[in-house]
């Protein structure tokens, strides 16, 4: 666990080193939440790594001003880009979500457009693999249960005093993590195909 001020390149820099110091050698795929110099601190450390932008985030991001009458069928238009069999037919839909939706929300085609290299890095996956790059009810969960414990004090002495409280609450939760995906294995043979020559001589 790390306290910074602000989430800066030079923050998340400062990580990635840490990480490769402490003996990790590479890392295949990161998916982030769309925070400002964290692909480019990850890249300056681990150039192989594939970036992918947090899907989830994105339309938290892009959808928080659209008008409550739009909703529904502006995230059913967005659904059929982020959910489409290929890169091809993404592209292809996010053009026609920018014809329909660009009159009234100009911004959210701009952000999805400017963000694509790394929100579509997940096309050239299988749908197993997809899921497991794109489903973040864990990470989320985790963060929610970490914001329970913090919420009902909103000063803390020191960093060292928030850390603690947050590593034995970590330690807990932790406890309950017993469970595997069921598919597992399907993902891990795939995973061994896609990055066999990063993987060769590992045993994973």
């Amino acid at each position: 666990m790390y306290v910074g001020e602000n989430e800066s390149a030079k923050f998340w820099l400062s990580i990635m080193n840490g990480l490769k110091n402490r003996g990790v050698e590479d890392i295949l795929i990161a998916c982030v939440d769309g925070l400002s110099g964290f692909p480019q601190a990850i890249e300056a450390v681990y150039p192989e790594t594939e970036i992918q932008q947090c899907i989830i985030h994105q339309i938290r991001n892009s959808t928080k001003f659209v008008s409550y009458k739009d909703i529904k069928k502006l995230m059913s238009d967005l659904k059929l880009v982020y959910a489409a069999p290929t890169e091809e037919t993404a592209l292809n839909e996010l053009e026609l979500f920018k014809d329909k939706w660009d009159g009234k929300y100009p911004k959210i085609y701009k952000s999805w457009n400017d963000n694509w290299a790394t929100l579509s890095t997940y096309f050239k996956y299988s749908e197993a693999v997809r899921r497991l790059i794109y489903t973040t009810n864990a990470i989320e969960g985790f963060n929610r249960q970490l914001r329970k414990v913090t919420k009902s004090k909103t000063v803390f002495p020191s960093d060292d005093s928030l850390l603690k409280m947050l590593y034995l609450a970590a330690m807990d939760i932790t406890k309950k993590w017993t469970g595997h995906r069921q598919d597992w294995g399907q993902i891990h043979s795939q995973l061994e195909i896609y990055f066999e020559e990063r993987l060769a001589g590992r045993n994973l």
